[in-house]
């Protein structure tokens, strides 16, 4: 018994030959971020292109901000997936809980990967390097500019740590909602922002016969930038 059904796809037997693009050292900057935001513009286009395509809206899910973090714990690498919300000169900005299990984990040991995969477009990007907090100042401002539902949300969730089951959740929501009620919800002294400062950049596009583009940047000691390419 290998565990498929009837209705379970022939992985084995599944095949993608990538071709949408080509990354070559004369297109690419010396500079990562600007490839980067060049690469994040375009998964934006397509998603917009995607979405106004008779039938396909709302069933096609593309989050062009969406970021896999993963940590170390206990030896164990543990994986999740956030959303990007600022690229800025000092790295990669996304928000969490810092109670939760990345927040500790990140405390404990603040060295990350980052992936972004951008199926439509047949890329990937791969960031190594060290998350920090955010300044608290920053991650207040942008709780300011929050869904009301989402603020309440940071105050009712002990994110990561076991619950009986929604109705559990609901009413620790509740509860905050009535503690909230007619004024503002203030950022969680526990909530806030982290910067992954990389070191380490990867580009993937996909060819055909696997034959896939990888430029790789290392950040030097000068804070410049050496490239190279991998074999895929």
């Amino acid at each position: 018994m290998n565990g498929m059904t009837d209705t379970t796809p022939a992985l084995a037997a599944d095949r993608v030959d990538y071709a949408r693009g080509h990354l070559l050292e004369s297109e690419a900057p010396a500079d990562p971020y600007l490839l980067f935001d060049r690469w994040l513009a375009e998964a934006f286009a397509v998603r917009d292109e995607l979405a106004a395509l008779p039938g396909l809206a709302g069933r096609v899910v593309l989050e062009p901000t969406a970021m896999t973090v993963s940590t170390i714990a206990d030896g164990r690498p543990r994986s999740r997936t956030v959303l990007l919300k600022e690229r800025t000169e000092q790295g990669f900005v996304f928000f969490s809980n810092h109670q939760s299990a990345k927040g500790r984990e990140i405390a404990a040991r603040p060295l990350v990967a980052c992936q972004f995969v951008w199926t439509p477009l047949q890329r990937q990007v791969r960031i190594e390097g060290q998350a920090r907090l955010l300044d608290r100042a920053a991650s207040e401002a942008y709780f300011a500019t929050r869904p009301r539902g989402s603020q309440l949300g940071a105050w009712a969730s002990a994110q990561s740590r076991p619950v009986e089951g929604p109705e559990e959740l609901q009413a620790a929501y509740d509860k905050v909602a009535a503690r909230f009620e007619g004024g503002p919800v203030p950022c969680p002294p526990h909530w806030g922002g982290y910067v992954v400062d990389p070191d380490l950049i990867e580009f993937w596009q996909g060819r055909p016969s696997r034959m896939h583009d990888r430029l790789r940047y290392r950040r030097r000691d000068d804070d410049r930038w050496d490239r190279d390419r991998l074999a895929p």
